[in-house]
């Protein structure tokens, strides 16, 4: 049973938000994509069937919700999410600190800022 009310699209496998290309025990967040502000599970997914207009999130705009957990439905906002510790504020489902290593795929760097 889904956890959650947004529609998150992509190639996924199970309810928690997972997805063909990730799809570990703590992949479990889908992010909105500030290009087209659609839930997707990862950049793949969106590479695949998403707009063909990939843009990442302005750090100006880290304050708006845009982080989905797939096992309580919580939305974080970005800076939420930055902050985290690779958990969910709501119901301490960890999340997947591999994710750390591509954020240039979804946000702007803030030490560029």
């Amino acid at each position: 049973m889904k956890k959650y009310d947004q529609e998150v699209r992509g190639l996924l496998v199970d309810d928690e938000t997972r997805c063909i290309h990730y799809a570990t025990e703590t992949d479990r967040i889908a992010i909105k994509f500030y290009c087209c502000e659609i839930y997707y599970p990862c950049h793949l997914c969106h590479e695949e069937a998403g707009c063909g207009h990939h843009a990442v999130w302005p750090v100006s705009r880290y304050n708006e919700k845009a982080i989905l957990c797939g096992n309580c439905g919580y939305e974080l906002t970005i800076t939420e999410y930055l902050q985290c510790d690779y958990q969910c504020p709501s119901c301490d489902a960890g999340f997947n600190p591999g994710c750390g290593l591509h954020k240039n795929l979804y946000f702007e760097n803030e030490a560029s800022h």
